[in-house]
């Protein structure tokens, strides 16, 4: 078999709850080595997040699989000089802390580039390492807000909301990702020399926009909240059934466009030159939406699907998750996997994206309990079992 993709890299995490974790995450899906440090006795507060089983989010079984769990409490001096320790033999450093945290605790760049010039540290925060807002506290729908996705997420002249999930830190931690494995590259090829990796929560969601500011910029159009629609790419939306399901129909391809007004029964759209580009159809989008609607109000979601299926128009359902649960391809793909609890239940947890066909992705073990390798760690970066205990005794681990 052959080895995973980040088969010797070691990943020490000090972040909590979402961007900083989801980021060591997917890094220890391919193979690195991911020791989380979690403050003695609470832990990550991700463990205490949404549905608890036991006392423990199951949300931790995902998030912190394939990790090693160490208890230190950052704010004493001892647990402070024990990262300096293990940053000697880490590639990878990732933090979410609010900026000047750790430069706080003897731990910023300069410190521990000294003593290992090949650490790459991740740095997400809400605002980044820089600029007049540094200082603010930032959380993911923040960075929402800001980045321009929230003033999106609504149906014309109601309440923005948000989009379900905390896109905005899952976002960032994907960008994150994206920096290790370059600044990774860069190591390897380009001499050795590690690097800070700066992700602002905010410059993630930006980074997704589209054209939001070129509109602006170039016609003075700000971008408004449209539902189910997709502006200027037509026609795309919701359209209701029968049965009082509703279908996503994406006909906005010119051959698709066709394809679709002849399976609704409107010929006289299909051959309508004006209708020929998206711009035309853009200027028609109300029209076309109601002809579409009328044709989908009339049949069952699954007959609305099929006849679309049938015609090669991308169809679907809006997915809950019991659909997800039920879906077939989404266990052809491997996308459900299991995750067995300390009482034995066995879960169904979201598979490993993306898919590799060399060296896949995998979950070699499950989460950790807080503090299950603490002494394991320590004693490899060489704290002998004697300190390990005066240690405890003075609640530093």
């Amino acid at each position: 078999m052959a080895p995973s993709a980040l088969e010797g890299i070691r990943v020490l995490e000090l972040g909590q709850l979402i961007a900083g974790p989801f980021a060591a995450k997917t890094l220890g899906e391919f193979g690195a080595e991911v020791i989380k440090i979690e403050a003695p006795g609470s832990g990550d507060p991700l463990r205490k997040w949404r549905l608890l089983k036991d006392g423990t989010s199951v949300w931790w079984q995902v998030q912190s699989r394939n990790k090693q769990s160490v208890a230190l409490d950052l704010r004493k001096p001892e647990a402070q000089a024990l990262i300096r320790e293990l940053i000697k033999e880490t590639d990878v450093l990732i933090e979410n802390f609010r900026p000047g945290t750790l430069e706080g605790w003897g731990l910023g760049w300069e410190e521990l580039h000294v003593l290992n010039p090949g650490l790459i540290m991740l740095r997400i925060s809400g605002y980044g390492q820089t600029g007049p807002y540094r200082d603010r506290p930032g959380f993911g729908v923040i960075g929402e807000a800001m980045g321009g996705l929230r003033y999106l997420t609504a149906e014309p002249g109601r309440t923005p909301v948000r989009v379900g999930v905390s896109i905005g830190d899952s976002l960032a931690a994907l960008h994150g990702v994206i920096g290790v494995l370059l600044a990774l590259y860069h190591r390897k090829v380009n001499g050795g020399e590690g690097q800070v990796i700066d992700i602002a929560l905010y410059e993630a969601v930006f980074n997704m926009m589209e054209s939001l500011l070129p509109e602006y910029s170039a016609f003075g159009v700000v971008r408004e909240p449209s539902g189910s629609a997709m502006p200027g790419i037509t026609p795309t939306n919701a359209y209701r059934c029968a049965d009082g399901g509703f279908a996503l129909i994406a006909g906005n391809g010119d051959g698709i466009f066709k394809r679709l007004m002849v399976r609704i029964g409107r010929p006289d759209l299909c051959d309508d030159p004006t209708l020929a580009g998206n711009d035309g159809r853009t200027a028609r989008a109300s029209e076309l939406d109601a002809a579409i609607g009328a044709w989908s109000g009339a049949l069952t979601l699954d007959e609305v699907l099929a006849a679309l299926d049938e015609a090669r128009v991308p169809a679907g359902r809006i997915y809950s998750a019991k659909d997800i649960a039920e879906d077939p391809h989404y266990r052809a793909r491997n996308m459900i996997l299991e995750a067995t609890l300390a009482d034995g239940q066995v879960i169904e947890v979201p598979g490993i994206v993306p898919k590799l066909s060399l060296t896949p992705g995998q979950v070699r073990h499950a989460a950790p309990l807080l503090g299950a390798d603490t002494e394991a760690v320590l004693l490899r970066a060489g704290v002998s079992a004697t300190a390990l205990e005066e240690l405890r005794a003075k609640g530093v681990i």
